[in-house]
């Protein structure tokens, strides 16, 4: 059996009312928090600092901003070098229902090497162009790994085994970073646990920051559905020869 051993992992940029919250609720299902400040402006900082002088969190940071997903990576190593096993990914912005972490390192525990991720259950709250953002990047995940395989690729709420990831080559280090590695991991044949879990957008008043900018992150997005799609259909044409060759950055 699989050892497990998870601890959590909190990326953040300017979050300085939620991160407290978010960082407490978790820890009520996993004692052993890592966030990562990924280069926030004062009021983030301190906020990450009161954390770390409280022992509530190990704090990791990155003195420039390099976004999302390059703060997961971050934390990534952050954890397998403290000896942990699977990581626990939960955003900064209190957006999602952090009761559901039980579930989740539940069923990370019963299949160690799966991956588990999140679909959504919104509310009335969810803008609608982000809904429909959604639905665009679930018709092209749905072509690169099969329908169903990932209900949802964009949620920033999932338990990573961290033996799987390490070896991944995943380019995206902002918000195309979620999608990306969980489609790399479903080629890599690593099982995909699909869960639920509410999501509720924040107003500024409760401290709710969106660090998604639709034009720019949209591009990216487009950018690597494009890259993903043009492997998959070469894979496939040319998988006899592309065996016989050296795994290819793509």
């Amino acid at each position: 059996m699989i050892e497990f051993r998870p601890c959590a992992i909190v990326p953040t940029y300017n979050n300085p009312i939620t991160i407290r919250p978010v960082v407490e609720a978790i820890r009520e299902h996993v004692p052993d928090v890592i966030v990562v400040d990924d280069g926030s402006a004062e009021a983030g900082r301190s906020a990450c600092d009161q954390l770390a002088r409280a022992g509530a969190a190990v704090v990791v940071r990155r003195e420039r901003n390099g976004g999302k997903g390059a703060a997961v990576k971050t934390g990534f190593e952050a954890a397998r070098e403290a000896g942990y096993t699977h990581a626990l990914q939960v955003d900064a912005d209190g957006q999602h229902d952090i009761s559901r972490a039980g579930a989740f390192l539940a069923a990370a525990k019963a299949k160690p090497n799966a991956a588990v991720l999140a679909y959504p259950e919104y509310d009335e709250s969810a803008p609608r162009g982000r809904l429909i953002a959604r639905r665009i990047t679930t018709f092209w995940v749905n072509l690169e790994t099969g329908r169903g395989t990932i209900r949802d690729a964009m949620v920033g709420f999932r338990v990573y085994p961290l033996a799987a990831v390490q070896g991944l080559k995943v380019r995206g280090d902002r918000m195309d970073f979620d999608v990306e590695v969980a489609v790399r991991l479903a080629w890599a044949g690593v099982e995909i646990v699909n869960l639920p879990v509410k999501v509720r957008y924040l107003d500024e008043s409760e401290g709710g920051v969106s660090n998604f900018h639709a034009f720019s992150d949209n591009v990216r997005l487009s950018w690597m559905h494009s890259r993903l799609c043009t492997w998959k259909v070469f894979s496939f044409v040319m998988g006899p020869v592309l065996r016989r060759l050296p795994s290819a950055d793509v």
